[in-house]
C-alpha cells in the first residue's frame, strides 16, 4: 500500500514514516510534505492509495485540503490524524476512513492500516470481466473490458430516457402507443410517431458507436412494440444484487467481503434523472442496500468495532440524510467514546433534518428520552 504523509510537524512525518514502514509494514511511503500548499499539486502524479493528514496546518487547514482532494482524486483514502479530539465529527461528515489523535499509537495505527488495506483491496477487486458492463447507478454509463466506465453519449433527452425506459423493462414488449404516451403526448398523431422512428434510430446508432452491438432493439410484427435486450452484456444492479445474495454469514473473517458489496452500490438507481417510473425500483435497492447497512452496523456496535460503526452511519447519513436511525446510533456511539460535543452535535442535526425535511420539531420520544437522561443523569436519578 502506498500512501503519502503531510504535516507541519517534521519530526511527527519522521515518527510516522518509521512506525508504517518499519513497524506495521506492507505500507511504502512515497511522499512526505510539511508544507500543506505543495500538496495538491504534488500528490497527483503520486497516485497513492491512502493519505495521513494533519488538521492544524498553517495557511489551510486539513479540512480544506480534504475536500479539494475528494474532488479531484476521490479514490484517495483520508486518514486524519491530530492532537485534538474536537474534530472528530467534521472528520466523519468528509467521509474520511479514520481519525486518529497524536502521539500516535502503534496498537491504534496497525487498526487504522487494517482498515485501509481492506478498503484499497476492495478497490483491486473492481468486476473485471470478458463482457461489456450496463451501469444504472447514479446515470447510465458503460464500461467495456479493461477499460474505466463512460458515459453514453446521447443525442437527445429523448433518446436517453427511451432507452432508459427499455432497459428498464428489459425483455419486455412495449407498445408503441406506451412510449409514445411517455415522451410526446403534447404531439399530434404524424409527429409523435415520427419522433419514436427517430429516436429508436438514434438509440441503435449510439449503442453501434459506443461498441455494444449485443445489446438489441426488436421491434415487433404482431405486436406494435419495441423489445430491448441486452444479450450477454452485464448490468451493474443485477450484479450488485447477485453479489448481496450470494454473501456468506457476517463474521469477522468475511467483514471485507460484506464492505465491498456494501461499497459497491455506487448511487441509487437513476437518480441523476428523476424518472417517476424508476421511482419503485429505486426505493426497493435503495432499501437493500440500507437492510445490509444496517446489518453490518449492528455487528460492528456488537463486536465493539465503535469506529468503524461510526463511519458506516456516516456512509448512511450520506447515501440516506433523512433516515433517523443513524443519528441515534451516533449519538450512542460517540457516548461510549466520551465525545460530548459530538453527542449534542447528532442530536441538533437531527433536530434540523427533520425540521426541514418535514416540518416537525420533535424527536422521537424515546430517542428524546434517552438524551435527555444522557444530558441530565443526576436529575434522572432522583
Amino acid at each position: 500500500m502506498r500512501v503519502v504523509l503531510a504535516d507541519d510537524e517534521r519530526l511527527s512525518l519522521i515518527h510516522l514514516k518509521s512506525l508504517l514502514e518499519k513497524e506495521i509494514g506492507g505500507v511504502e511511503v512515497i511522499g512526505m510534505y510539511s508544507d500543506p500548499t505543495l500538496i495538491i499539486d504534488m500528490i497527483g502524479p503520486l497516485h497513492p492509495d491512502a493519505i495521513f493528514l494533519d488538521i492544524n496546518m498553517p495557511e489551510i487547514s486539513g479540512f480544506e485540503i480534504a475536500e479539494q482532494l475528494q474532488v479531484l482524486f476521490p479514490s484517495i483514502e483520508i486518514v486524519f490524524v491530530t492532537a485534538y479530539d474536537d474534530y472528530a465529527v467534521n472528520a466523519f461528515e468528509l467521509s474520511v476512513i479514520d481519525y486518529i489523535l497524536k502521539p500516535v499509537q502503534l496498537a491504534r495505527l496497525e487498526k487504522t492500516v487494517k482498515r485501509l488495506q481492506v478498503r484499497v483491496d476492495q478497490k483491486d477487486k473492481r468486476i473485471k470481466t470478458t463482457e461489456p458492463l450496463i451501469g444504472c447507478f447514479n446515470h447510465i454509463y458503460l464500461q467495456l473490458p479493461n477499460n474505466e466506465p463512460q458515459p453514453l453519449k446521447w443525442r437527445t433527452s429523448k433518446a436517453q430516457e427511451l432507452f432508459a425506459y427499455l432497459l428498464h423493462h428489459r425483455n419486455r414488449m412495449i407498445d408503441r402507443t406506451t412510449l409514445i404516451e411517455l415522451l410526446w403526448g403534447h404531439l399530434d398523431h404524424a409527429a409523435r410517431t415520427a419522433q419514436l422512428y427517430t429516436t429508436i434510430y438514434q438509440i441503435r446508432h449510439t449503442l453501434k458507436q459506443s461498441g455494444i452491438t449485443e445489446v438489441i432493439i426488436s421491434s415487433g410484427i404482431l405486436e406494435a412494440g419495441y423489445r430491448l435486450s441486452i444479450g450477454p452484456n452485464l448490468l451493474d444492479i443485477e450484479e450488485w444484487e447477485i453479489q448481496l445474495k450470494r454473501l456468506p454469514l457476517l463474521t469477522v473473517q468475511t467483514i471485507p467481503e460484506h464492505v465491498l458489496v456494501l461499497d459497491s452500490y455506487k448511487g441509487d438507481y437513476l437518480s441523476d434523472y428523476g424518472y417517476l417510473w424508476a421511482e419503485s425500483e429505486r426505493e426497493r435497492l435503495r432499501c437493500l442496500w440500507l437492510h445490509h447497512a444496517e446489518n453490518l452496523e449492528a455487528f460492528y456496535t456488537d463486536s465493539g468495532l465503535l469506529h468503524d460503526a461510526i463511519h458506516l452511519n456516516q456512509l448512511i447519513h450520506k447515501m440516506m440524510p433523512t433516515h433517523d436511525g443513524s443519528y441515534f446510533n451516533l449519538m450512542k456511539h460517540y457516548d461510549a467514546l466520551g465525545n460530548r460535543p459530538a453527542v449534542e452535535e447528532q442530536y441538533w442535526l437531527l433536530k434540523t433534518m427533520l425540521e426541514n425535511e418535514f416540518g416537525v420539531s420533535t424527536v422521537n420520544p424515546s430517542v428524546a428520552d434517552w438524551y435527555n437522561r444522557w444530558k441530565n443523569p443526576t436529575q434522572h436519578e432522583l
